[in-house]
């Protein structure tokens, strides 16, 4: 039994290794296996009512590029006539602080900002010169390598042929996975993958929904407020939501922000606020019971620490791994530390009898 932990303690080691050491190619395969994941129980639902498996298949995945298109056709023209908006008032906003924020608060504390603003002001504002529009940025990145354009091409055009393939025989390799573990550990190995399966599903499906039905609240209503850039601070504010009052914090703050520029009115202040009032009162009485309960119970510090841990390893991938590697993670040390709870290390007067007892 030692000489068995010892060479699963070293396959667990060589398989980090080998996935740090691949992190560049990991992201169109983990996106890939993410909506695999999401569209596998609809494929499963077609073939009950009699569909064959290629066929519902090949309906999911037509399904989910429809909706991946659309989003895109749909969205990204107006975050991109917003982040113009953006870049043409930004020297405005900055005047607009240092003028008139900045000797109202030296005023207050009598602590004088201006030459470390000016100091911020310059940097911005030659940055944001020199990188100008996104695209013109990823473009010229991309020019400097025909190398690295190719590859990130190839990683895009991966996604679309991996999903299928991995749809098509998601029930098999599961089915495999499970045919291949040792006998004594298949029932444990079972529970705790019905138990992960949960709160991935919980996860992805439930939160990835909840994200974007408060990112559509806050942008619908911050628009129909007339406040600039509207669409992107909510939808920004529905990402940031993946952290619990994260999204609240950061919207209301530039929210804020953004329409007493734009206004000068207190009143829009309390507007905004009612914006993701609602968001929230929407969120906990109708969003969180019917798509998630309490299956996922990540608390917020450990949310903050697996994004960081994330992306200290694995760059972006990393980042978007962090949650879902963390929910199992989670399901796995409730699994041990309900086994310890049940041990003689945790009480020497436990009998065999007990300690076998659930």
């Amino acid at each position: 039994m030692r000489r068995q932990g010892w060479v699963l303690a070293v396959t667990a080691a060589l398989g980090l290794w080998f996935f740090i050491s691949i992190e560049p190619v990991l992201m169109p395969f983990f996106v890939s296996m993410v909506l695999a994941y999401l569209g596998d129980p609809l494929a499963d639902r077609l073939e009950e009512k009699g569909l064959s498996r290629r066929l519902a298949v090949s309906l999911v995945f037509l399904l989910l590029t429809l909706i991946i298109v659309l989003t895109l056709l749909l969205v990204i023209p107006l975050l991109g006539r917003q982040i113009g908006q953006l870049a043409q008032l930004l020297p405005a906003a900055l005047d607009w602080v240092q003028v008139t924020v900045l000797p109202e608060f030296r005023e207050l504390t009598g602590i004088d900002l201006g030459t470390d603003f000016d100091q911020l002001r310059r940097a911005l504002l030659d940055n944001w010169r020199e990188t100008g529009t996104v695209a013109a940025t990823l473009l010229a990145k991309a020019s400097k390598s025909g190398l690295a354009l190719a590859a990130w091409i190839g990683n895009l055009a991966l996604i679309p042929v991996v999903t299928f393939y991995l749809l098509l025989d998601w029930d098999v390799l599961v089915a495999k996975l499970r045919g291949s573990l040792p006998r004594q550990w298949e029932p444990a190995a079972a529970r705790l993958g019905h138990e992960c399966d949960e709160v991935l599903s919980a996860f992805l499906r439930g939160q990835l929904i909840v994200m974007l039905c408060l990112g559509v609240i806050y942008a619908v209503g911050l628009t129909l407020l007339g406040l600039k850039f509207g669409l992107l601070v909510g939808l920004l504010s529905g990402l940031a939501s993946i952290v619990p009052y994260l999204g609240v914090i950061v919207g209301i703050s530039v929210a804020g922000l953004v329409a007493f520029f734009q206004f000068g009115d207190w009143l829009m202040l309390l507007a905004v606020a009612g914006v993701f009032g609602f968001g929230q009162l929407v969120e906990s009485t109708v969003l969180q019971p019917k798509l998630l309960g309490d299956k996922i119970g990540l608390h917020p510090v450990a949310v903050i620490f697996a994004v960081l841990a994330g992306g200290q390893l694995f760059g972006f991938t990393g980042i978007l791994l962090a949650l879902p590697v963390a929910a199992v993670v989670m399901v796995v040390l409730r699994y041990l530390h309900e086994h310890y709870k049940n041990s003689t290390l945790y009480d020497a007067g436990r009998g065999p009898q007990d300690e076998e007892s659930p």
